[in-house]
């Protein structure tokens, strides 16, 4: 099976083109090729498809084998792959994903993405949809018990569910104690993604992000996005804010007139391979 290894500011993903190859268990693919040791090295699988509703459909798996609506690293690579590679020549498309359409802006330079905007939609800001359970809406300032401590967080969902978190420095937060309670919380009924949030100025903070299904990540496009939200909804950040990652940054605006969320960041293919799939996958 033909592969190409992309990642979105460290956030990595093993890409197939369903338009060539076929993937007959997804779930188990991907949890096969993103095993760091024994795998190609991955935060997931994404497979690129034929669509009936927009241009393109993109389907995501997480390194565990769990089947994801939305990741905006992920998308911004589609974007990268489906021109880069000869499937379109168009700078303006549509992709289809669990989480809605998204329709991408791309920049091209020499012949190739450089970066890529993506509509991330509008922010779902009802429990009920996000979904956790609580009665706060829009769920703001949220108390939490995770991991042993008391926190606040504030809930959005970009089509997959978020909890932000504002603590006083990201770099001194162990996240891997802490990031597994969040996500297996009793209020979050399909789990969470979890955004810790340091505040710099009203126009950047730092984050750090562990990511339902595969741990902490070196970005996540949804969390940014989530984030932005979140500063705004707390007061904190003005509507465009950088959202410094582990991997690098990402522009966010949320225009608040359209009620639409923009997320701007790069693309980058690492390399394409061959990979001899065992016959049986579980």
């Amino acid at each position: 099976m033909r592969f190409t290894k992309m990642h979105g500011l460290g956030n990595d993903y093993v890409y197939v083109n369903c338009f060539k190859e076929q993937v007959d268990n997804a779930p188990a693919l991907s949890r096969y090729v993103s095993d760091r040791h024994f795998g190609v090295g991955s935060d997931g699988l994404i497979l690129i498809c034929p669509s009936g509703k927009a241009d393109f459909r993109m389907d995501m798996y997480n390194a565990d084998g769990s089947q994801a609506e939305m990741c905006g690293n992920g998308i911004r690579c589609v974007a990268k792959y489906v021109y880069d590679y000869g499937l379109t020549d168009q700078t303006e498309i549509s992709v289809e994903t669990l989480a809605g359409i998204k329709y991408l802006k791309l920049t091209v330079e020499d012949g190739k993405v450089s970066k890529v905007r993506v509509n991330m939609g509008e922010p779902i800001l009802d429990p009920a949809l996000i979904p956790v359970n609580v009665p706060d809406q829009p769920p703001v300032r949220v108390p939490i018990e995770a991991g042993g401590k008391k926190w606040e967080m504030t809930c959005v969902s970009m089509g997959n569910p978020h909890a932000v978190v504002f603590i006083d420095k990201v770099s001194d937060l162990d996240i891997e104690a802490v990031g597994p309670a969040f996500e297996n919380h009793s209020l979050f009924p399909r789990r969470t993604n979890t955004e810790f949030v340091e505040l710099l100025d009203r126009e950047h903070a730092n984050m750090r992000v562990w990511e339902r299904g595969s741990g902490e990540t070196l970005a996540c496009g949804t969390g940014a996005c989530a984030v932005g939200v979140a500063c705004v909804l707390n007061g904190l950040t003005e509507d465009k804010l950088t959202v410094h990652l582990l991997g690098g940054d990402l522009e966010i605006f949320w225009d608040r007139q359209e009620n639409q969320v923009y997320m701007t960041g790069p693309a980058t293919v690492v390399f394409d391979g061959d990979l001899t799939v065992p016959a049986n996958l579980e």
